[in-house]
């Protein structure tokens, strides 16, 4: 069960689980902390895993006002400062990948390692990348909660959901046209001008092979933009890695955030 924090006019919904560096994991567009379920058990031993809610998901109480990625960036600082940590290593899947570029470029003090999965970069929209694919998602969306299998097609590979065939149903309980849900498409959509070029950490890059959503071309070639970083393919996998692939997932994070980084890695000035 997820706990509690108030910051300001915020109760940010979390989990806390595990020992070791504090590792934060964020979310995507219509996730929660729920996604990482499944990878956390993977996690736990090496880091004191934090998953947590962002405004206008899970269990995460906020105003009814327009929000922005940096907003969202600003959160993830205040709950990490608010549970005791001035430092912690970041992945950020899908659109929390977006959220975790905010939070490295701005304040690059606070991010020890970087891990981006299946993800877009700053500033661009993820429609210059995939128009069409992203203007059919829309649309199934707005069909829910007939169109979920379908929708559910293009973030994990037809393999996985003849042997999970749970996730065909994963976006039945969507409410596309909820105050909440319109406010939460809005903050997608923010494009905040931010050059990548100025991560200052190591960054690890994660794009699943069969991803439909962000194709992997997106998210690896985000590398020659970033100075000190790795690209890695993850082969036979789909947008929602974390789902389909926590255990490989888990072990590449384990590699780029070693134990020792937040002694050795020297917060930018």
């Amino acid at each position: 069960m997820a706990s509690i924090c108030k910051i300001g006019d915020l109760k940010i919904a979390y989990t806390k689980s595990g020992s070791g560096p504090p590792l934060l994991l964020v979310h995507g567009a219509e996730g929660s902390h729920r996604m990482f379920d499944a990878i956390t058990p993977h996690l736990a031993g090496d880091f004191t895993v934090i998953a947590y809610d962002q405004r206008d998901c899970g269990d995460t109480e906020n105003p009814q006002t327009p929000t922005s990625l940096i907003d969202l960036a600003e959160d993830a600082k205040a709950l990490l400062s608010a549970l005791g940590y001035r430092r912690a290593h970041v992945y950020g899947t899908s659109f929390g990948g977006r959220v975790a570029q905010v939070l490295a470029l701005c304040h690059g003090d606070v991010v020890v390692r970087l891990v981006l999965g299946s993800t877009w970069p700053l500033p661009r929209a993820l429609e210059e990348s995939n128009r069409e694919t992203i203007r059919e998602i829309g649309r199934l969306r707005s069909l829910l909660p007939a169109s979920a299998e379908a929708l559910a097609e293009y973030f994990f590979p037809s393999s996985f959901l003849d042997t999970h065939p749970q996730f065909k149903d994963v976006f039945k309980s969507a409410q596309p046209d909820s105050e909440r849900s319109q406010r939460r498409f809005r903050t997608v959509g923010d494009c905040p001008s931010l050059d990548l070029a100025s991560l200052p950490m190591p960054t690890l890059l994660l794009a699943g092979e069969l991803d439909k959503v962000v194709p992997p071309r997106v998210t690896l070639g985000m590398a020659a933009m970033i100075r000190d970083s790795e690209a890695i393919l993850l082969d036979g996998v789909g947008h929602a890695g974390c789902l389909q692939a926590p255990e490989i997932i888990a072990g590449h994070i384990k590699r780029h955030c070693p134990a020792d980084a937040h002694t050795t890695d020297v917060p930018s000035a």
